[in-house]
C-alpha cells in the first residue's frame, strides 16, 4: 500500500457537465438529460431512476434516498431525506411479540415505507426543470426493451438467487426459468415499465395514495408484515440542513442523522489531530489511527444516531472539538482497541451512489437504497418492485434511541457527501456498502487531502473495512511489513478481502485553479465517469 497508488485507469475530465456512478447505462441517461439542457437535479433523478432498472439488488422504488444539492447561484447545500418509516402497528411490543428480543435482517417484519418515490418528486419540483414522467422516460425504456446484465451486477444477482427463491413475487419479478439472468443476458421488466409509467403519469401520489399502495400493502400484509395504505398515505420527506466538520482546510459536509454520517464527521474530527501526511515511511501508521478513529466514531454513532424527530441526537456535542479532542486522547498510537464505549457528549443544541455536475457547477451528490442485496427479499407481483430492509436496523432495546416506534425512521447507513473550501465546491462523492460507507469516505478523503492522490488514484487504492473488535479485513496491496507492524499493535488481520465487501465509490472534483471537472469510478463496480 504505497503512499500513492498509481492507477491503470486515466481521470476522466470534461468542461460542461458530468455524471458518475456504478452502471454505464445510468451514465448516459443522465449525461443526455444534461446535453439536452437539463440541470443537475433532472440529470440525478433520471440515473437514480434507470439505476432502479439495472442495479435492481441495490436500489428501487421500494427503498429508501438521500441527497446534498448544491445550488450554484445560492452557493447554498440543501439536504434531502427520502427516507421512510415505521409502520404505524410496529410498536416495540408488538415486534418483541413476533420476532423477541431481536429485529430479523430479513422478511415481511423489516419493511418500512419507500421513501424514494418521494424524494424524487420533492427534488424535481423544487430544483428541476423535468416533469417526472420525462425523468422517468431513460428507465421505462430499458425496463420495457431490455438492458444486458453487466459483470458485477449479475454476479450479485446470482448470488442472491436463493434469496429470491424463497417470496414467489421475488421469483416471478427477478428470476428467469427460477435462475438469475446470466451475464451479457437481455432482462426485461415489463411490470415494472408500467410501475414507472404510473408514477410518471400520476405523480408521486399515484405511488403513495393510489391502487399501487393498496397492492403493496396487501402483499406485505399477506405475507405477514404490518405496512397499510395508511402508512404510505401518512409519508413525505424532509429538508434538512447539512451537518459538516472542518478537514485540512476543507469543509466536509452530510446529511444530518437519521443517516451515518455523523460517523465520518467524526472519524474525521479526531484525525484532524494527526499529521498523517508526514508518516510517509510507515503506513500502518495512519492505518492504525484511521482504524482507531472509526472505531470511536461508529461507537458513538451505535448508541446515539436515530431519528431527530422521536429522539434526541446531540450532533453539535459529538461534533465540537473540545468533544472530538478528548475522544482523540483515548487513541493508543501503539496499540489496538478491542472497542470504544460511547463518549457523553454536552447537550447542545447494497446501495446506488452516483453524482452529477452541471455546466452551472450546480451538483448533486444521491445515494439510493433497499439495504441489503434485494431488500427483504419480497417483490410485489405485477408490479417489478422490490422492498427494501431498512426495518432490520432498528433496536428493540426500550431505553435505546433508535428502538422502534409507530412512525419512526431508522439509524440509515446510506450518506452522500460534497467538500468545499470555503463556500466553493470541491467534490461530489460518495461511497456505497452499508457499514463500509463511513469507512470508505474517511480513507477516500484522506487518499486526496493528505496523500495527494488523483480522484481516480483516491478509489482504485486499497481499502481496509474494520468488522468488530480488532478484526480488519483488508484488500490485497497491504505490505507483508505493515501487516506485521499492524499486527503488533493488536490488530487482527484478515487479508485478500474480496473487493465488494469494501464498497464502490464515484467521484467529480472541481478543479480550483481551471474549473474543469474531475471524475472517478470504482474499479470495484461495473460503472464509470463520463462528461461532455
Amino acid at each position: 500500500m504505497p503512499r500513492r497508488f498509481c492507477s491503470h485507469r486515466s481521470v476522466v475530465m470534461a468542461n460542461e457537465g458530468m455524471v458518475a456512478t456504478s452502471q454505464p447505462l445510468a451514465v448516459q441517461a443522465g449525461l443526455r438529460v444534461l446535453q439536452e439542457g437539463g440541470n443537475a437535479i433532472d440529470a440525478a433523478v433520471a440515473t437514480a431512476a434507470v439505476l432502479n432498472v439495472v442495479e435492481p439488488m441495490s436500489t428501487g422504488i421500494g427503498g429508501d434516498a438521500f441527497a446534498l444539492v448544491y445550488l450554484a447561484r445560492e452557493r447554498r447545500v440543501v439536504a434531502l431525506n427520502a427516507s421512510g418509516r415505521a409502520p404505524a402497528a410496529a410498536t416495540r411490543e408488538r415486534m418483541v411479540e413476533l420476532v423477541g428480543q431481536r429485529m430479523p435482517e430479513i422478511g415481511p417484519l423489516t419493511i418500512t415505507v419507500p421513501g424514494t418515490v418521494d424524494g424524487w418528486e420533492k427534488l424535481l419540483t423544487a430544483y428541476g426543470t423535468l416533469s417526472l414522467a420525462e425523468a422517468l422516460a431513460p428507465a421505462i425504456h430499458y425496463a420495457e426493451e431490455g438492458f444486458p446484465v453487466t459483470e458485477i451486477i449479475g454476479q450479485s444477482w446470482a448470488q442472491a438467487s436463493d434469496k429470491l427463491r424463497r417470496d414467489p413475487g421475488a421469483a416471478a419479478t427477478c428470476l428467469v426459468d427460477g435462475k438469475a439472468p446470466r451475464i451479457g443476458q437481455l432482462f426485461r421488466q415489463p411490470d415494472l415499465a408500467r410501475t414507472l409509467r404510473e408514477i410518471g403519469e400520476g405523480g408521486a401520489a399515484a405511488f403513495y395514495r393510489g391502487p399501487l399502495a393498496q397492492r403493496i400493502a396487501d402483499y406485505v400484509q399477506a405475507r405477514g408484515g404490518l405496512l397499510t395504505t395508511e402508512d404510505f398515505a401518512a409519508h413525505t420527506s424532509t429538508w434538512e440542513a447539512p451537518i459538516e466538520v472542518t478537514y485540512r482546510g476543507h469543509r466536509v459536509l452530510e446529511c444530518p442523522p437519521n443517516g451515518q454520517g455523523l460517523v465520518v464527521l467524526q472519524a474525521l474530527g479526531i484525525l484532524e489531530g494527526f499529521d498523517l501526511p508526514s508518516m510517509r515511511f510507515g503506513f500502518d501508521s495512519p492505518l492504525h489511527l484511521q482504524i482507531e478513529a472509526l472505531k470511536l466514531a461508529f461507537a458513538d454513532a451505535f448508541r446515539y444516531v436515530a431519528d431527530p424527530a422521536m429522539a434526541e441526537v446531540p450532533v453539535e456535542g459529538l461534533l465540537s472539538p473540545e468533544y472530538l479532542a478528548g475522544r482523540r486522547a483515548l487513541i493508543d498510537p501503539q496499540r489496538a482497541s478491542t472497542g470504544f464505549a460511547p463518549g457523553r457528549p454536552g447537550q447542545h443544541g447494497d446501495t446506488a451512489y452516483l453524482t452529477v455536475v452541471d455546466r452551472e457547477r450546480n451538483a448533486v451528490s444521491f445515494i439510493t437504497s433497499l439495504f441489503h442485496g434485494f431488500g427483504c427479499g419480497l417483490a410485489v407481483p405485477g408490479t417489478g418492485i422490490v422492498l427494501q430492509n431498512r426495518g432490520a436496523l432498528f433496536s428493540l432495546d426500550p431505553n435505546h434511541p433508535n428502538c422502534i416506534a409507530p412512525g419512526k425512521r431508522p439509524y440509515h447507513t446510506i450518506i452522500p457527501a460534497m467538500v468545499f473550501q470555503g463556500d466553493q465546491l470541491r467534490l461530489s462523492f460518495g461511497v456505497m456498502g452499508g457499514f463500509m460507507q463511513p469507512q470508505g469516505q474517511v480513507q477516500v478523503l484522506c487518499n486526496l487531502l493528505d496523500f495527494s492522490m488523483d480522484v481516480q488514484e483516491a478509489l482504485d487504492a486499497p481499502r481496509f473495512n474494520w468488522q468488530q473488535g480488532a478484526t480488519v479485513a483488508f484488500e490485497t496491496g497491504l505490505s507483508h511489513m505493515a501487516r506485521l507492524r499492524l499486527e503488533r499493535r493488536g490488530h487482527v488481520i484478515k487479508t485478500n478481502a474480496a473487493p465488494q465487501t469494501m464498497g464502490g465509490g464515484q467521484i467529480i472534483r472541481i478543479d480550483p485553479e481551471t474549473g474543469v471537472l474531475q471524475g472517478g469510478s470504482d474499479p470495484r463496480k461495473d460503472g464509470c465517469a463520463a462528461g461532455y
